[in-house]
């Protein structure tokens, strides 16, 4: 699935990603809200106005999870463990919105990371995002 190259592109990618956790993730967010309305639904006890407390808190957790995931590929099944119960059956969470937001990372990403977003890169993420997402997915029933 992914090479060793890969790996390390993509471990180095979240771990820049980091100092701008709230940034990256709330903006991911936001233009999941916008492009995608109906996953609002999910979010409806909570304030999800552009940089709003909610919004920013929840960004850095998702781009803090990524990087957690990225450190830990090999064993991403068993470090989302916990996560992908959470997601699915406390939260209840589609498994389609994961794909949603999957593309909202990588137009933000390509935003931020300008000319160093390469075809590799590209891909490389591409990749982590829809294993990530798979893993999220596999409780939901």
């Amino acid at each position: 699935m992914l090479s060793n190259t890969e790996k390390e592109l993509i471990v180095q990618i979240w771990d820049t990603m980091i100092p701008v956790a709230e940034d990256i993730g709330s903006e991911a967010l936001l233009r999941m809200f916008t492009t995608f309305p109906k996953t609002k639904t999910y979010f409806s006890h909570l304030d999800i106005s552009p940089n709003s407390d909610h919004l920013r808190c929840h960004g850095k957790k998702i781009v803090q999870a990524l990087a957690e995931g990225a450190r830990n590929i090999s064993t991403l099944a068993t470090t989302l463990a916990p996560l992908s119960r959470f997601h699915a059956y406390l939260l209840r969470i589609h498994p389609t919105n994961f794909k949603l937001l999957n593309h909202c990372i990588l137009v933000t990403l390509a935003c931020h990371m300008g000319d160093n977003f390469t075809p590799v890169a590209h891909a490389a993420i591409d990749k982590f995002l829809s294993a990530f997402s798979a893993v999220l997915a596999e409780k939901f029933r």
